[in-house]
């Protein structure tokens, strides 16, 4: 897969002379990688067969950090430093929980790690680079905006979310780089964000690097997340006038076998009442771990239904490729 020579504007560049670290040998972490999914793979159809986003490098051993989405079901990974040099990669693991994944590069880049951070110090109105792989070109002088829950229609919760601007527009896998040049967070997703009169401005999402703490050891010792896996319903929900609102169902997952349908208003999980995506997640991972059936209340046309729902594993709709 050819890596793009896009650059972000100038203006948005961060300066080398504004910074106390060594900006240069920061960003030097942070690579561009790549994959490549097969068509079958059941990640295809949303996420598409060719991937690419940033990844960096935390300790000069080769280990590698970066966002699930872009390396799940892999059957090739490519990392390619801001010198051009490439080196394959292997995945070691994904934890669906948090988001972040694991890569191991199969050669020596001679690159320094960038040190993890603390990313509770991440405040409002901090000063922080998002380092983007190939470089200073590559990344965006940044500020945090929030630090506030972040629910996801995939069935995703981060309690803590990173959120700054100005958007960096190749955000998957940047590094969300401190004041004391540290890994503080990991580029997740853009949203959009009401500005005032009409208007409206991006922002990026990133994943706080605390959460990847509590998850690095399981995933490098058994390539698998902490802990038994959370019940997965395969929906796509969103949040419409204090109500959450089924807008896409997952094929082949058990949403789509207990015939629920687009349009359905979730509006009890267990009998507890739900008004927004966060309590909706929490009440259904508070039920057990994947397997356990899940009591659902809907509205459907006006009509009050209860569905119950064999939850799965969601790791288990993914093929994992063997790589080198």
């Amino acid at each position: 897969m050819p890596f793009s020579d896009w650059k972000v504007p100038s203006a948005q560049q961060p300066k080398v002379d504004e910074y106390e670290f060594d900006l240069e040998r920061a960003l030097s972490s942070v690579l561009l990688i790549s994959s490549v999914v097969p068509e079958t793979a059941f990640s295809a159809a949303t996420l598409g067969t060719e991937r690419a986003g940033s990844a960096v490098i935390i300790d000069e051993d080769g280990l590698i950090l970066t966002v699930g989405y872009l390396v799940n079901e892999a059957s090739s990974i490519w990392l390619r430093a801001a010198d051009g040099r490439v080196v394959a990669g292997d995945l070691i693991g994904i934890d669906n929980t948090t988001g972040f994944a694991l890569v191991r590069a199969l050669g020596r880049f001679g690159l320094p790690a960038l040190r993890l951070g603390d990313s509770d110090t991440a405040l409002i109105g901090e000063e922080i680079v998002v380092g983007g792989g190939g470089g200073r070109h590559r990344s965006v002088a940044a500020h945090v905006v929030a630090r506030q829950p972040f629910a996801g229609y995939w069935e995703y919760l981060v309690e803590n979310a990173i959120f700054s601007g100005p958007a960096h527009p190749n955000w998957g896998g940047t590094a969300v780089i401190d004041s004391k040049g540290e890994l503080v967070g990991l580029g997740s997703l853009q949203i959009e964000q009401a500005k005032g009169k009409g208007a409206t401005e991006n922002i990026n999402m990133s994943i706080p690097i605390n959460l990847f703490k509590t998850v690095m050891e399981p995933l490098l010792s058994t390539g698998q997340p902490v802990g038994p896996p959370r019940p997965w319903l395969g929906v796509y929900a969103t949040e419409m006038q204090n109500r959450v609102v089924l807008m896409g169902i997952v094929d082949r997952g058990p949403s789509k076998k207990a015939n629920l349908k687009t349009g359905d208003v979730v509006v009890a999980v267990g009998g507890s009442p739900i008004v927004d995506l966060g309590t909706f997640y929490k009440r259904l991972w508070a039920l057990g771990s994947a397997g356990v059936e899940a009591p659902l209340t809907i509205m459907r046309d006006g009509r009050k239904l209860d569905v119950t729902v064999k939850t799965a594993d969601r790791a288990r709709m993914s093929t994992a490729p063997r790589l080198h």
